[in-house]
C-alpha cells in the first residue's frame, strides 16, 4: 500500500448480473483500474450527483425572474402571517 492510497476498512457486497459484470469489466480494463476501484469511483460519483441534486434547486428563466421579484418586491404580511408572529412572540415570552 502505498502512503497516497486510502485505508479501506468497510467492505460492500453486490449481486450483478453476467453480462452487466461483463460491462463492468471492459469500463474498468479500459480506465485501467481494477473492478472494485472502478465500482468504488463509479458509486462515489453516482452519490455526490445524487447528493448535489437534491440540495440545488434548478429555475427556468421566468422562474428565477418571478423568484428574484418575490425577494426584492415582497407582499405586505397578511393577517394570518401577522397573528402567527404575535403567537410566536408570546409563545418565546412565556418560554424564558
Amino acid at each position: 500500500m502505498t502512503a497516497q492510497e486510502p485505508n479501506r476498512t468497510a467492505r460492500i457486497e453486490a449481486r450483478i448480473s453476467p453480462d452487466a459484470l461483463a460491462i463492468v469489466k471492459r469500463a474498468a480494463e479500459l480506465q485501467g483500474r481494477s473492478v472494485s476501484d472502478f465500482i468504488v469511483a463509479a458509486a462515489q460519483e453516482a452519490a455526490a450527483r445524487a447528493i448535489e441534486d437534491a440540495h440545488i434547486i434548478r429555475l427556468a428563466v421566468e422562474d428565477q425572474r418571478a423568484f428574484t421579484a418575490a425577494i426584492l418586491n415582497p407582499p405586505p404580511p397578511s393577517a394570518n402571517l401577522l397573528r402567527a408572529a404575535e403567537a410566536y412572540r408570546n409563545l418565546i415570552k412565556t418560554s424564558q
